[in-house]
Order: C-alpha cells, then structure tokens, then sequence
C-alpha cells in the first residue's frame, strides 16, 4: 500500500482518519508530521494539519486481509461440498512459484497484494492432488474464480494440500539443477516429463541464470514439457 497524504484540522485527527482508512495501527504505520495545523485568530489564518501516513514493510494490507478470510470461507464451503474434513492454515506464500495469475477471466481486475496461501491438512487428502496436480490446479482456479465473482477481482491465491506445493517446489528445482549438470558433462540436451504450467516455470526460473545451460519448453497442451540444452560456446 502507498502513502496516503491525510489533512484535519489537528495533527491527532488527521492520524486518525489515516489509521481508519488504512485499516491499521499505530504500531503498524510510519507517520511523518508535514505541517502542524493552527486555528488562527477568529478563524483567520487558520490552517490544516497535514501528515503522511506509510504502512511498515511487512505487514498485510487491508486487502489481502479481506481476501485471504472471504477466500477461506469459499475452500471451506467447497471441501464441506465435497465431503472432506480437513483444516485450512494460511500462511504468507515463500517459494511455490505460481502460474503468474495469466488466466484472468473477463471483466476482472488483478489485485496487487501479496499472495494468499491457503494450506489444506487433513488425512488422505491425495484426491485433492490429483494426476500431476491437475485436481488441484482445478480446486485453485474455482476459489479465485469465486473469489473474484464476489469481490470483481482476480486475486493471488495459491491453494495447497498438506504442502505438496512446497515440497514439489524443493523437489524440482534441485533436479533441475541435477539435470543441468548432466547437460553440461555429457554434451547433450535432456528433455523432462510433460509438466504442468507453474512447473514448467520452477525449471526456466532455478536455471535461468545458469553458465552453462538454457531451457526452453516444447510441446502441445498437457504434453508441454521442458529440454534443457547447453549453451552454444
């Protein structure tokens, strides 16, 4: 969120309509005193007070507060819908690499907020997975979809399963860079299984900086897939 320039008739009122329309504390704000407000005499010569409100680096904006509840209220409705019990943890979003949102409906705005992570636990939770993700993948786009019919915008939520995401993540990226490797000893390209988007983008993102190897994906549909070739000398 950006600083806000907040005028009142007195320093304090003015932090006050700041705090109310930032949805934030004190403790959660940085405020910079512009011009001290003064009543004059009679009223003449009187002027505003004037400050400048900033949210601290790290806390959650208002926005991404109201979305993460509203988002777990649909995941909720849809795991009772399917008749699975589990439990849903939120927490702020560290390595999954995501599909970058691209698939945004028409008529909806993407929100700028940090991404939503919504984890699911329970026991036997595989059929939320699915074949390479692709149940999953589905259960994420219907909570955005949702979420974006209610609130009329595309929000950044990434649904995960006990945190398989996570995981996948670690998972893939160190055998990218272990195929990387055997790219460049033996001379010779190597092609990975079909993966979904946001995988894909794990391999092109852990090697994007690589010396020795550059990648690019194949493919039509779900048989897209990455090769990884050496770098012409």
């Amino acid at each position: 969120m950006e600083s806000l320039e907040i005028r009142a008739k007195t320093v304090e009122e003015a932090i006050q309509r700041g705090l109310q329309q930032t949805g934030l504390s004190r403790d959660e704000v940085e405020i910079v005193v512009i011009r001290e407000g003064r009543s004059g005499i009679l009223g003449l010569g009187a002027e505003e007070a004037i400050i400048r409100i900033t949210p601290l680096a790290g806390e959650p904006s208002p926005v991404t507060t109201d979305l993460s509840v509203t988002a777990r209220d649909v995941l909720e409705q849809l795991l009772s819908l399917l008749g699975i019990t589990a439990s849903i943890e939120t927490r702020s979003q560290s390595d999954i690499t995501d599909d970058n949102f691209t698939s945004i409906p028409p008529g909806e705005t993407p929100v700028e907020a940090m991404p939503i992570t919504l984890d699911i636990k329970g026991e036997d939770l595989g059929i939320l997975i699915g074949r390479r993700g692709q149940t999953l993948a589905a259960l994420q786009y219907l909570v955005r979809l949702l979420v974006g019919r209610q609130n009329k915008i595309w929000a950044p939520i990434v649904i995960d399963v006990e945190g398989y995401k996570q995981r996948r993540y670690q998972a893939l990226a160190s055998f990218a860079r272990d195929m990387a490797e055997r790219v460049r000893l033996r001379g010779a390209s190597f092609t990975l299984e079909p993966m979904p988007p946001y995988e894909r983008r794990i391999v092109h993102l852990t090697l994007a900086d690589h010396p020795y190897v550059v990648t690019e994906s194949i493919g039509q549909g779900e048989d897209r897939k990455v090769v990884i070739i050496l770098k012409k000398k």
